[in-house]
């Protein structure tokens, strides 16, 4: 049932005034794993009758539903209450629905709509020019990319998974070009997840990872080798000494004229 309870509660985090976006990317999804997170963006509207008249003059179904709406909405508050502190529910303890509280909260610790466009703004040009650095590491750029997704998402904006694979396969180095075009050629980037992506992009980056070992170790190897050899060369005793000099070899015997 719609924000009905469950035999294991998810346990919100409580926001105590830092990493705002942080706690509010959690809390949307508790919220919507209870199904609250739309009572929370929006709230609820009454039916159109006068408020002092307006049970005894609903119909069964308009009750049913204004009070299913109550209580989900009093569910959602009641979570947004227990999750700050003390310090931070001074701020929200007169807001009597989920929407309010929400809205305090965000226009304190992200700005009024006006200032929210103007950082989205500036995260979309982020991301739009986030390419990955040379000699960087593909886990350190996931979380350089993501962390500017996940902002975006904050401020109200999420990014459908094909723009974020694309994304991802236009934005990294040229040693990944083979395993960028294997990808396109075999899956339908439409429909590809991106953890499926990173999964391959990992996967391919472990392979480069042991073949640089290997060659590095082969490298070493010639360079032993080769230092062998040159002591071994410069131990044996040179055989011709020079010009109008006898001819040393081995194992002959000098020959003199009668």
């Amino acid at each position: 049932m719609k924000g009905s309870s469950s035999s294991s509660e998810v346990k919100a985090p409580v926001f105590d005034g830092k990493n705002y976006d942080f706690w509010r990317i959690r809390m949307t999804t508790i919220f919507k794993s209870y199904d609250l997170w739309d009572m929370v963006q929006h709230g609820y509207e009454l039916p159109e009758m006068e408020i002092d008249a307006l049970e005894e003059d609903l119909t069964e179904t308009q009750l049913k539903t204004l009070k299913q709406n109550q209580m989900e909405d009093a569910r959602a508050l009641g979570i947004i209450q227990g999750a700050v502190s003390d310090t931070i529910f001074p701020r929200i303890s007169n807001e009597d629905i989920a929407y309010g509280a929400w809205e305090v909260l965000q226009q304190e610790y992200i700005g009024d709509t006006k200032v929210r466009k103007v950082k989205l703004q500036s995260l979309r040009r982020d991301f739009e020019y986030t390419r990955m650095r040379e000699n960087e590491m593909i886990k350190d750029y996931f979380t350089r990319l993501f962390d500017v997704v996940n902002k975006m998402k904050t401020y109200g904006e999420e990014l459908p998974n094909e723009r974020i694979v694309q994304k991802l396969l236009i934005s990294l180095t040229k040693p990944y070009d083979s395993i960028v075009s294997v990808i396109k050629k075999t899956k339908d980037t439409e429909t590809l997840s991106v953890q499926d992506v990173m999964a391959s992009l990992r996967a391919f980056d472990q392979r480069l990872e042991r073949h640089a070992d290997f060659a590095l170790e082969k490298a070493f190897q010639s360079l032993n080798v080769g230092s062998g050899n040159q002591a071994s060369v410069s131990n044996q005793k040179p055989q011709w000494k020079g010009k109008n000099k006898k001819w040393e070899g081995k194992g002959l015997h000098n020959s003199r004229p009668n």
